[in-house]
């Protein structure tokens, strides 16, 4: 088990190490100065080049790659000349130092993913960290919904197979899948919280945390969660049912089966001690996937509906050219990629004996 893990380790570091160098380069050769976004209109020559030897710009894009690297390794190399980029600053890195060599320090820290072009100053990982929870609850809520009512239309649909129920499913689950998020949004968002908003109560648009009518603090807003959630668990909802109902009806017709109602197994018992646990692989990697790329994939969601999540700071980023939050954004998906893969791996030994973890 622990050779196990250490082996899926080491291909998701060598998965995120290529992630962070095509990042690393796709932005750097952008077109546009980095200094000159972040002074906006009022640089003159000397701001630029205080700005540039602040954040290394002004060195070869080599070092800008290994100060990118050491910027995000948890342990990492630090000048103790305080004019250098790597300089162990405190406001800088969260590290705690671990020992000398000639002049550079060893430190083990949290990654720096630098700071926002945009925002003052402001840590990327203080704006991801702001919006990121709120993207994770949208995407559990929506992939809740998908789980929950996709396995039991699932199930239903094989259970009731070629009948008229069956095909009437089939149309939900090729309609869900069919339709692309953002016109699903829009549809959703103008005829539940436009058109019927005195008998739902949804609004079109609305975050987590609202502030009150007194600007003297904010409160959660549940209700706002609802639309979202269900326009971006309509596409897994619409996979999850056929690959439950596909998966279901292949265990069914499995010897063991057979065997089990030959031993005189009531249908219920078969149905849900049996076949239905053998039947959620399948299920179990599309939700995987799904649910990690919801975290990518809710870009449209969240604008549409006002939600403020990452998706939501990604486009914000991307009109402003923000490059730190873009880059900084797109290495934490990944890594949420990553982990959710090894994760669903562990998840297969559990629902198949057959499986070997060697």
């Amino acid at each position: 088990m622990i050779r196990y893990l250490l082996h899926k380790i080491g291909y998701a570091l060598l998965t995120l190490f290529g992630v962070v160098t095509v990042i690393f380069f796709l932005f750097t050769v952008l077109p546009g100065d980095p200094a000159r976004m972040m002074l906006d209109q009022n640089e003159n020559s000397e701001q630029l080049a205080i700005v540039k030897k602040k954040y290394g710009f002004d060195k070869p894009v080599s070092t800008q790659y290994f100060y990118y690297l050491n910027d995000l390794s948890p342990l990492s190399f630090h000048s103790q000349n305080p004019d250098d980029y790597t300089f162990l600053a405190k406001e800088k890195y969260n590290a705690t130092s671990l020992f000398s060599i000639a002049n550079t320090t060893v430190a083990i820290k949290t990654p720096y993913l630098r700071e926002s072009f945009q925002k003052s100053g402001k840590k990327v990982t203080t704006v991801i960290g702001n919006t990121l929870p709120n993207t994770f609850l949208l995407a559990l809520f929506a992939i809740v919904i998908a789980i929950t009512i996709g396995i039991f239309l699932g199930i239903i649909s094989a259970l009731y197979k070629n009948t008229w129920l069956d095909r009437l499913i089939a149309l939900i689950s090729t309609l869900g899948m069919s339709i692309p998020s953002f016109f699903s949004a829009i549809l959703f968002a103008w005829l539940f919280g436009f058109l019927l908003h005195k008998y739902t109560n949804l609004n079109m648009t609305g975050s987590l945390y609202e502030v009150d009518d007194f600007g003297e603090g904010s409160y959660i807003q549940w209700k706002n969660i609802i639309l979202p959630a269900i326009v971006l668990g309509i596409r897994p909802l619409g996979v999850v049912i056929q690959l439950m109902r596909n998966s279901l009806l292949e265990t069914l017709s499995q010897d063991y089966i057979r065997t089990a109602r030959a031993k005189g197994l009531s249908e219920y018992k078969i149905i849900a001690k049996h076949a239905v646990k053998n039947s959620l692989n399948p299920v179990v990697t599309a939700i995987s996937g799904w649910f990690a790329s919801m975290l990518a994939g809710a870009v449209f969601v969240e604008y549409i509906f006002g939600w403020n999540g990452l998706g939501k700071e990604i486009v914000e980023a991307l009109n402003t050219l923000d490059l730190p939050v873009i880059m900084g954004s797109v290495i934490v998906i990944a890594t949420t990629f990553v982990v959710i893969n090894i994760l669903v791996d562990l998840v297969y030994a559990w629902l198949d004996p057959k499986i070997r973890l060697g």
